[in-house]
């Protein structure tokens, strides 16, 4: 170092004595370490200028040390950054490639949503045209129910039925649930409350008393045969007792008896009928009773009555109405012709109108009010 140090102003003048020999005859005293005499021979000045350099070699290596450790630490913190960059650049990647497959995946779901609102509005064009054919489909069962029900009251006057019908077509109205047809109901409502108030006539009854009567006409006896019968009972009780002579003169007797006929002509006697003439007799009488059946059917007492007087005359004239079989067939006869079936039908054609004309309401009507509808409006997804 060249810089030269300054000197202290107030330093005492050291007095160095000149070494004087030492005398011969005394002890020379011992040498100092070398240390020690070199710390002797350094002044105040020197040692303090040591004392700065020492710690300013110490501060100086503190410093880089802590520079080094500030150095380590800065690198270790780029590293850092420079890892967490590179990881942030991977995670940028993998963002990016799932943001691609969410794209694609959304532009797959658009395409789907696409798809499925074209299929849901075929469904409902599907399901609308299958309820208005549901719809027909029951219009046209109840408008043929009614029919039934009119031709039942028309020809033959067969009120139970009729309303079974009538009360089967609200029934189906009713299941079909729909507040157009309440309309419909309430007409024939009307209609059944009209056949209710109807007086009842015990038509089953009646004619389940005319099918006993002809069950019983083939057991009906003919008058001529009737009054045979005694005559040949009488005959076979004598026939018991006489002999075979006797027998012989009697058979001849009634021979020559029959030869000669006495009979009063002013009383009408039943001519005796042929086994095939008796059997269209009995079947004429059966004939009457179904057309009796008929007229009760159809509620015409007029000609009910004027069969059952027909038949109560010829089973009078042609059969024997004595008898107990004849008299059970005469007496039923007489009891069915006070019989009253007469009944005015109540007209319920209002029904069947009523269905008619709600049929062709709907066939005017266009077809097309489901297409013509908009669309429902959805907010479309966004990528």
């Amino acid at each position: 170092m060249s810089e030269q140090t300054p000197q202290p102003e107030n330093i005492e003048p050291v007095n160095i004595e000149p070494e004087t020999p030492a005398l011969s005859g005394q002890p020379r005293p011992a040498h100092k370490t070398g240390m020690t005499g070199a710390l002797s021979h350094i002044s105040i000045t020197q040692m303090t200028l040591a004392v700065l350099a020492v710690i300013f070699l110490w501060q100086w290596q503190a410093g880089h040390r802590a520079i080094s450790d500030m150095q380590q630490q800065l690198a270790k913190k780029i590293a850092e950054m420079d890892g967490g960059s590179k990881a942030n650049q991977i995670l940028l990647t993998q963002s990016q490639d799932q943001v691609r497959e969410l794209s694609a995946k959304v532009a797959m779901l658009e395409t789907r949503y696409a798809e499925a609102q074209n299929q849901r509005a075929a469904l409902e064009a599907l399901y609308a045209d299958m309820s208005v054919s549901r719809d027909e489909s029951a219009l046209a069962e109840v408008e043929q129910m009614l029919l039934i029900a009119a031709q039942q009251l028309q020809l033959s006057a067969n009120v139970k039925v009729a309303m079974i019908a009538m009360q089967s077509a609200d029934a189906l109205l009713q299941r079909m649930n729909r507040p157009a047809f309440n309309g419909l109901r309430k007409t024939i409502s009307q209609d059944i409350d009209k056949l209710r108030a109807l007086p009842s006539v015990d038509i089953a009854g009646v004619n389940y008393q005319l099918d006993n009567l002809m069950a019983s006409v083939d057991k009906l006896p003919l008058a001529y045969q009737q009054r045979a019968a005694p005559q040949a009972a009488a005959q076979t009780a004598t026939s018991k007792d006489e002999t075979i002579w006797q027998r012989l003169l009697r058979e001849v007797g009634q021979e020559m008896m029959q030869l000669v006929r006495i009979e009063n002509t002013g009383k009408a006697e039943i001519p005796l009928l042929p086994p095939d003439q008796e059997f269209f007799l009995r079947e004429n009488l059966k004939l009457r009773l179904m057309s009796a059946r008929l007229a009760l059917m159809s509620h015409d007492e007029e000609s009910f009555r004027q069969e059952l007087k027909t038949a109560q005359l010829w089973t009078a004239r042609y059969f024997d109405g004595k008898s107990n079989e004849g008299m059970r067939m005469l007496s039923g006869l007489k009891k069915l012709a006070s019989s009253s079936i007469r009944i005015e039908l109540p007209d319920i054609s209002p029904s069947l109108q009523a269905v008619r004309n709600y049929r062709l309401t709907r066939e005017i009507e266009p077809k097309a009010s489901f297409e013509a509808r908009p669309n429902d409006p959805r907010p479309r997804m966004s990528r």
